[in-house]
């Protein structure tokens, strides 16, 4: 077996945050991370956002400087009885995903 070792990079360089990100950085991130929408726009998940290491509330304010819209999930039909309404997302649920109008990201 083979093992595989990783060795310091020896920059002197002070390593950056991964948190820190400038306003070209989240473009690139946003871009990297969004799939088409139907709407003709693109779509990018929250999980997408939340697992890529970035700075999430930044990513957030510069989709929502540029247009984009949270998208919530569809209602569930309501099947009645003495708890449906319990069923339901509660109201102050996040977004699964939000929306950026066509050509937001250049």
């Amino acid at each position: 077996m083979s093992q595989t070792t990783t060795e310091p990079s020896g920059s002197d360089e002070p390593e950056t945050s991964p948190t820190l990100i400038d306003d070209e950085g989240l473009r690139l991130l946003v871009t990297r991370l969004a799939r088409p929408h139907r709407s003709g726009g693109r779509a990018i998940e929250r999980a997408s956002l939340l697992s890529s290491g970035s700075d999430f509330d930044a990513a957030i304010a510069w989709i929502e400087a540029r247009g984009g819209e949270p998208e919530l999930p569809a209602a569930s039909r309501s099947s009645g009885g003495l708890h449906s309404d319990r069923q339901g997302i509660a109201g102050g649920a996040a977004p699964l995903r939000w929306v950026l109008p066509a050509g937001a990201l250049g």
